[in-house]
């Protein structure tokens, strides 16, 4: 135990904690933002049914697409 309290440094933040917390403070309204902007484009139902024909409607794509060769040729 006497190892771990050589390195224990009570009030110690990084650089990247001082600077996440600055950005906190200055902006308050950050997070709720983040929150919105999250709710907007992703925590949204999908609709399984259009998913799925999407997914039907695939089209088969070559192993090598910037091919120069005929479609018909093994290049």
């Amino acid at each position: 135990m006497a190892l771990a309290r050589l390195f224990y440094r009570p009030h110690y933040m990084s650089d990247v904690t001082q600077f996440i917390a600055q950005i906190k403070r200055d902006h308050p309204h950050l997070q709720e933002d983040q929150r919105q902007g999250r709710a907007r484009l992703w925590d949204h139902d999908l609709d399984r049914d259009l998913l799925n024909e999407f997914n039907a409607a695939r089209v088969a794509q070559r192993p090598y697409v910037y091919s120069t060769g005929n479609a018909d040729s093994d290049d």
